[in-house]
């Protein structure tokens, strides 16, 4: 025993020490990636035109709508198409969109930042190049907003906490440089929860838009409120172990995780190399796909990127799929793609690994240990938002053996194989919240379009008139480097379907129903917002619940 502890004192301390000096003196994971690297292909033969573009649908006949509501909850297609044809000018979006952003956050508590003079100044390039006859495609000149874990330049990157509330990284997020070259408008930089936990962060918890007396759930909160509330028409969320599903099923919004690799994450908080991935909140399985075919490819500062050769999902013949279904799978989901043509079975994903969700826990807690290495190290984690949360979970990394760590991605292979092999079908449709299938699709990086079906009542509705709803939600999972299969599958049931059409009740609550006064406005970051917050509360509470 003596001789070990001679040893650890001698080798080990000093390598350990060295270590932290060269690579753990910044917190976030932004440099210094992991040479360990996690490829999510099943190994099948790729195919050689990987830069090919997606073909978009024509909408030739669209009438710029006469109402602000009306304009905000269009599909990206549909305002793509408003700019091009004139109708329309991007600063005027830019305007419509920064109103509504200001106008629900103070109840919803989804936005860190608002890029102003940036929008102007992206609208003002957009609308330039169109004068010139230049159009870049169907996101010119669309607004957006960033999950704040992602970097812009002079702008905050909070990553959601008190610890980093202040964090100006001057770095150009490889994801933002893609729509900024595809001439989307930032109009906001969007809640994260802290650190990329659930709905908590620095300025308060972030509300459902459907019924804002519940949390939208998830880290990728901000993005998915504001796109459900029409705030924004599309937003960039990541998830980790939940991030993207979670949110996007309690907001009602469509939204991917694509299949792992596909986006670059040069500029992003990480928290685990081998399982982070960007995804899109929008409108509609078409808009995902569009924002999908915007962002992809192989970013050169991220080792796990690809230039993965995504077939167009706007080509795919669903009748030649063979669909399975679970036994969660909601089934009008089912019968809609029956009657579309696709074959659908009774489906079981078969696998004897008994500790999925142990091995997502020991990959995630301690990948972001090494990321937040200094943070938790200096004791900067007391100040955490949420104790029960990062602190408790890297408390207990801390003391996972390196040799157990190296056992759980044996495990995953193991996993990965068993899930390779079981998957018989083209895709497969079932909940998108299991936290089982959740830590499994994580691990072994498969895409999963969430898509909502429709509406039940709250469990505790008001006395009477509520119509607060909450929303319901499938998954359509396909293997990897396949997403093109699951946006199709989602765009031949939202194609015959309204569910995703629907706008949350934010303005038109019901005359018993109550926002709660925000939780946050102690914390809110000037004074003209508590203003702001007090005046909003009164108005929205008014008998005719409007303003």
């Amino acid at each position: 025993m003596l001789e070990i502890v001679k040893g650890d004192k001698e080798f080990n301390t000093p390598i350990i020490r060295a270590n932290r000096k060269l690579v753990a003196s910044v917190n976030g994971g932004l440099s210094d990636p992991s040479y360990l690297v996690f490829n999510s292909g099943w190994g099948e033969e790729q195919a050689q035109n990987v830069t090919r573009r997606f073909s978009y649908p024509s909408l030739s006949s669209i009438q710029k709508p006469r109402s602000e509501e009306d304009i905000a909850f269009l599909s990206i297609l549909e305002l793509g198409q408003l700019i091009k044809t004139k109708q329309i000018t991007s600063k005027e979006l830019t305007t419509i969109f920064l109103k509504r952003l200001k106008r629900y956050n103070q109840v919803l508590e989804a936005v860190v930042t608002y890029t102003d003079e940036l929008a102007y100044e992206q609208a003002k390039e957009a609308d330039d190049l169109l004068a010139q006859g230049v159009y870049l495609g169907p996101l010119h000149g669309i607004p957006y907003g960033l999950k704040d874990i992602i970097a812009v330049p002079h702008y905050r990157t909070t990553w959601g906490s008190r610890s980093f509330k202040h964090q100006v990284l001057n770095i150009e997020a490889w994801v933002y440089k893609r729509l900024k070259s595809a001439g989307a408008v930032l109009v906001a930089k969007l809640v994260s929860g802290s650190l990329a936990y659930d709905d908590i962060w620095f300025g308060g918890r972030t509300r459902n838009p459907w019924n804002i007396e519940e949390f939208s759930t998830g880290s990728s909160a901000g993005p998915a409120a504001s796109t459900s509330a029409g705030m924004v028409p599309f937003a960039i969320g990541s998830e980790t172990a939940g991030s993207v599903t979670y949110p996007a099923a309690r907001c009602g919004v469509t939204a991917l995780r694509p299949t792992f690799g596909t986006t670059g994450r040069t500029g992003v908080m990480s928290i685990s190399e081998s399982l982070d991935k960007l995804g899109p909140f929008c409108r509609s399985a078409t808009d995902c796909a569009i924002i999908l075919d915007a962002i992809r490819g192989k970013d050169p500062d991220d080792l796990s990127s690809r230039d993965i050769p995504f077939d167009d999902p706007f080509s795919v013949d669903i009748t030649k799929l063979t669909v399975g279904y679970l036994e969660d799978a909601e089934m009008e989901v089912v019968h809609v793609l029956a009657a579309k043509g696709a074959k659908m079975i009774p489906f079981k994903l078969n696998y004897t690994v008994d500790s999925v969700q142990g091995i997502l826990n020991f990959t995630m807690d301690v990948d972001m240990l090494a990321h937040f290495d200094k943070w938790q190290r200096s004791g900067q984690d007391e100040d955490y938002e949420a104790q029960e949360q990062w602190p408790t979970e890297l408390r207990r990394a801390r003391v996972i053996p390196a040799v157990d760590y190296v056992q759980a991605q044996r495990a995953r292979g193991k996993l990965i194989r068993e899930v390779r092999d079981s998957f018989t079908v083209d895709a497969f449709i079932g909940n998108a919240t299991d936290w089982e299938r959740v830590c499994l699709g994580n691990l072994v990086g498969i895409p999963v379009i969430v898509v909502p079906t429709g509406f039940k009542n709250i469990s505790q509705p008001h006395p009477s008139n509520s119509r607060r709803r909450t929303t319901i939600t499938t998954g359509i999972y396909a293997p990897p480097e396949k997403d093109h299969i699951a946006l199709a599958l989602a765009m031949a049931f939202q194609s015959v379907t309204n569910h995703h059409k629907q706008r949350p009740p934010i303005d038109d609550l019901g005359p018993d129903d109550v926002i709660p006064y925000p939780s946050s406005v102690s914390q809110v970051r000037n004074p003209e917002n508590v203003v702001n917050s007090l005046i909003y509360y009164v108005q929205i509470c008014s008998p005719k619940g409007q303003f």
